[in-house]
């Protein structure tokens, strides 16, 4: 595969993976050959290295919680005028290893190496830990 860079971005509006799915799924109408997209303003200069396999990691109140593999970027040109990104995704929402991640604007390049790694099937249907008990062992460096 070669190097490749993930991106990750705030899921605004999300309380669950499963409200993220359903949004994407069932009520977005940012959809095309049904498969979901997300517009933002900046198209990524490392576009290149996304491309090489990078996912889009969601965090969802505070946590990094899943990831979906990135197909491609078209462009959008918004009412305005204004031209933009759609970064389109594969179908599938993985779930990843529950990651505390403060909240920043628009999105953000995440190395590998810095990427939670993907829960195993078996536990892909677990509860989230509470943020506050997740916080506390992440900061005695449990998680």
């Amino acid at each position: 595969m070669g190097n490749f860079v993930n991106l990750i971005k705030l899921s605004v509006g999300s309380e669950s993976v499963e409200q993220l799915v359903d949004w994407q799924r069932h009520r977005s109408k940012q959809i095309e050959n049904g498969r979901y997209y997300h517009v933002t303003r900046m198209w990524p200069k490392r576009e290149a290295d996304i491309l090489r396999g990078g996912s889009i990691y969601w965090v969802i109140k505070g946590e990094i919680l899943a990831r979906q593999r990135i197909l491609g970027f078209d462009e959008r040109i918004g009412q305005d005028g204004i031209r933009r990104c759609a970064i389109m995704m594969d179908d599938e929402v993985v779930r990843v290893t529950p990651t505390l991640k403060r909240p920043f604007q628009g999105w953000r390049y995440l190395e590998p190496a810095d990427a939670p790694i993907d829960l195993p099937e078996a536990r892909e249907n677990e509860e989230a830990l509470p943020a506050g008990l997740n916080r506390a062992l992440a900061e005695i460096g449990v998680l």
